[in-house]
């Protein structure tokens, strides 16, 4: 029989009807302990009270009226960003991928009031920005773009980690410049923070804006409300998803007043963003995710985290390679010939749900609320997946 979804996605051969916390249920009862938290979206876990109660008193009030009208929802969450962050002001959409395309008009926009002919964004080899033509563009990937050209022109892409390429690609004609700050998809790969000081710094010598992925990285991911600060700088503008909306559909654009300054009336919109449903989830997650209570209770989980992952590094050399990220978002590079979709299988096998990345990486991104004791849990269960493709003794 002919699936009517198109088939754009290899599925694993699951149906979830139930989630609490960190665990998902299958619907025959098979229970997983869910370190994918849906690609770093459901940061407060499956079903948080909160986040329920949240939605439920908002979903008997107001859906949608569209952006006609004013929204107090949307004016409160926006104040709340714009309170814990860099922010003057932000633009709220329904995704990441929603929130780049805004990035990139931004950008352009800026720099050509600058100057008519700047309109370039530098962007890095192995990134991710979501999906739509112009996103797919900024990433240079012929793995995301083959086939979809002509491409949208005026993207910059280096090597990853090359401040002389970067450098050498910021001209007359450059506008911005915009990277993850840890690459997701691209494999977990962190840009040290004495490169994130040197590229703020460089962006202000050439005068152009500095533009942050966080949608992957950050809403605590790694124990910072965003990745940047612990780095101590600020971008000029910012994408947010993922886990703002704790598995509500939510993305935001968060911007200083000097760049957002040329986008006036009409320049961009959006019907559903920024929908009072979506914002009454939205400010809930903030109210959680930004006390810095719980910051600290994710750093000291990650530590515990990092240290059993060490662990097991130490017990599997043939198969863990490496060790890479920050927080709850750490990357496990496998050793070849073994490949990460493997050790994903494998996992699953062992009841534990898992995510691959570039670079042949296994991602491992739990929900925040997640404890120690569940941690030990999905390391015995990675010793197991490990153990299965080390094969017999």
């Amino acid at each position: 029989m002919i699936s009517p979804l198109m088939p754009t996605y290899a599925r694993a051969p699951l149906e979830f009807e139930r989630g609490e916390g960190c665990w998902l249920t299958t619907t025959d009862g098979t229970e997983f302990l869910d370190f994918g938290a849906g690609i770093a979206v459901n940061a407060l876990g499956h079903a948080h009270p909160k986040l329920v109660a949240a939605l439920e008193a908002q979903a008997r009030r107001v859906w949608h009226v569209s952006n006609l009208y004013e929204i107090p929802e949307q004016r409160r969450l926006a104040e709340r960003l714009v309170a814990e962050t860099f922010a003057d002001t932000v633009f709220l959409t329904n995704s990441g991928t929603e929130a780049a395309e805004l990035a990139i008009k931004i950008a352009r926009k800026w720099g050509q009031a600058q100057s008519p002919a700047r309109h370039r964004i530098v962007t890095f080899a192995g990134a991710f920005h979501g999906r739509s033509t112009g996103a797919i563009a900024a990433a240079g990937s012929e793995k995301l773009a083959g086939g979809f050209g002509p491409l949208m022109p005026g993207f910059d892409s280096v090597p990853w980690g090359d401040a002389a390429a970067l450098a050498a690609a910021i001209g007359p004609e450059t506008a911005a410049v915009l990277i993850e700050p840890i690459q997701g998809e691209g494999g977990i790969r962190v840009l040290p923070h004495e490169a994130l000081r040197a590229l703020r710094a460089l962006c202000d010598e050439r005068g152009v804006l500095l533009m942050f992925d966080e949608v992957q990285c950050g809403m605590g991911r790694t124990g910072h409300l965003f990745a940047h600060e612990a780095a101590g700088v600020v971008p000029d503008v910012m994408m947010v998803a993922k886990g703002i909306g704790g598995g509500f559909p939510l993305g935001a654009v968060l911007a200083t007043e000097a760049a957002a300054a040329p986008m006036g009336v009409g320049s961009h919109g959006s019907t559903y963003g920024g929908n009072p449903l979506a914002c009454a989830v939205g400010l809930a997650v903030m109210e959680e995710v930004a006390d810095a209570g719980f910051l600290a209770s994710v750093r000291a989980r990650a530590g515990f985290l990092s240290q059993r992952l060490a662990e097991l590094a130490a017990g599997h050399p043939a198969v863990i390679a490496e060790i890479r990220g920050e927080g709850l978002m750490r990357g496990l590079r496998i050793a070849e010939p073994h490949a990460a979709a493997d050790l994903v299988a494998a996992g699953r096998a062992a009841g534990l749900l898992t995510v691959p990345a570039a670079e042949n990486v296994v991602r491992l991104l739990p929900p925040l609320t997640v404890s120690e004791d569940e941690i030990a849990e999905a390391v015995r269960r990675l010793d197991r997946a490990a153990t299965a493709l080390e094969g017999p003794a």
